[in-house]
């Protein structure tokens, strides 16, 4: 797993990222989850940079794209603004279907577009039925800039006109990630001006059945992972 660090001048490297205070064990694999949302909290696995980072150890397939989670994660309670600017309630509007939920940001040089398109070319291999089932909610984590106008810009070039765009306070956002184990910095101007950003670079699924974020995606997801395991997310089973 990674963060998005995006410099406006150069293309920057990547780096591990930071995520909320949640443990989530798999199968037969044990995922340690690192906490440094606040310069208050040091209960850091290592870092990189000074960047808290995830460790994971173990596992019973690492061939397979998807992290089924043995403790699922409740969905955000979240309230935002779509790119129509229109309130988003997301428990409310996604109740009992099949939800992706990404944190980034459209100036991502790499990572948010790539798991965007990604997901878009692996949905339009679906049955119009699936397709028009399957909720992809994009939220980003960096609402200064990205404004309902500009997110209703990006999201059909780098995905889907389907997909729901978010953006909002940004205490609201950091909270609703930290809900799900993502965790996200404020953007921040460095040295020259360009702005980074910090964050989780993962895929969540939830269950259209329980509503409840069962399945973990990385940023190495690949469209022919997505096109494999949508189908069973949709009707809410294991990938």
């Amino acid at each position: 797993m990674s963060v998005q660090k995006n410099d406006e001048q150069t293309r920057p490297s990547r780096r591990a990222p930071l995520v909320a205070a949640a443990v989530a064990i798999v199968a037969a694999l044990t995922v340690t989850i690192a906490v440094g949302l606040n310069a208050n909290d040091d209960r850091t696995t290592g870092s990189r940079d000074n960047a808290p980072v995830t460790e994971i150890s173990g596992g019973s397939d690492s061939t397979k794209a998807a992290t089924v989670l043995d403790r699922p994660f409740t969905k955000p309670d979240l309230v935002l603004t779509d790119t129509k600017g229109r309130k988003y309630d997301l428990r409310e509007q996604t109740k009992g279907k099949p939800t992706l939920i990404y944190f980034g940001y459209t100036h991502c040089p790499d990572v948010c577009p790539m798991t965007m398109s990604n997901i878009a070319i692996a949905r339009k291999q679906l049955p119009k039925a699936d397709q028009d089932k399957l909720q992809v909610v994009f939220v980003t984590t960096d609402p200064e800039r990205d404004t309902a106008a500009e997110l209703a810009k990006w999201l059909p070039a780098a995905g889907d006109a389907s997909f729901t765009g978010l953006t909002g306070d940004f205490s609201a956002i950091q909270a609703g990630a930290r809900q799900i184990g993502i965790g996200i910095d404020p953007p921040k101007k460095v040295k020259g001006g360009s702005v980074v950003s910090m964050h989780g670079a993962q895929v969540i699924a939830f269950s259209p059945t329980t509503d409840q974020g069962y399945v973990l995606y990385g940023e190495d997801t690949t469209v022919d992972d997505y096109a494999k395991d949508l189908p069973k997310l949709i009707k809410g089973e294991n990938p």
